[in-house]
């Protein structure tokens, strides 16, 4: 019995688990498993960035204008070069940057292509993943722009000159406050003090362009 009983308490001890489910089929790896949402939040933080840029550099050019001309055209017109030139220049940066680092990242990649001698299904999988520098050109010049359509639209309709300062220096503060909200969440920083840096920064950025030209401007070099 005794012999019996270690047979028994042998056999139970060896015993394997096999997971049944209730529907009869293995679970299958779900479609939210295989979104890479660290590089889905690099790309929003780009964007606010871009966006933030385009805001503050707009409005800092139409603030310096409108110190030394009150005419609506002068500050639109001015507003509308720095969205092209800004956009231009960014895409064009974007466009470079990411270039490299595709044929570096191309380059790392046939040198293990080469010393594993492996270059099917997994050099190409490894290959999609590489960022499109395409992709990111687009992405930068039309993140600017909606950027600096804002203080543009701000000023469109407002034919008095104080009153479309205000107006302006509002819009874009406001816009400040929830690109600099947008960032602290996608960096996961503190809300109110991301917001406080980008408020102060594009006050700072607006202010000084505004007194240097209109310095400059009363100045009459």
């Amino acid at each position: 019995m005794a012999n019996l009983g270690a047979r028994i308490n042998d056999v139970s001890s060896n015993q394997v688990e096999i997971p049944v489910h209730s529907d009869g089929v293995e679970p299958k790896p779900s479609e939210e498993s295989s979104i890479d949402y660290s590089q889905r939040a690099q790309w929003l933080r780009a964007a606010v960035l871009g966006a933030n840029d385009g805001l503050v550099s707009v409005a800092s050019l139409m603030m310096g204008v409108g110190a030394v001309k009150k005419d609506i055209s002068a500050m639109l017109i001015a507003g509308f070069a720095g969205l092209v030139a800004g956009a231009c220049s960014m895409a064009i940066g974007e466009f470079v940057s990411v270039y490299t680092q595709y044929d570096i990242e191309m380059t790392q990649l046939k040198r293990e292509r080469e010393a594993n001698n492996n270059g099917g299904v997994n050099g190409e999988s490894q290959r999609e993943k590489l960022p499109n520098p395409f992709q990111a050109a687009l992405a930068s010049a039309l993140a600017f722009s909606i950027g600096a359509l804002v203080p543009m639209l701000a000023a469109v309709f407002i034919r008095s000159h104080k009153i479309r300062m205000g107006v302006v220096v509002a819009a874009v503060s406001l816009a400040l406050l929830v690109f600099g909200g947008l960032g602290a969440v996608l960096g996961k920083t503190p809300v109110m003090r991301s917001c406080l840096r980008v408020l102060i920064g594009g006050w700072m950025a607006m202010a000084v362009t505004f007194g240097l030209t209109k310095l400059i401007g009363s100045a009459q070099l």
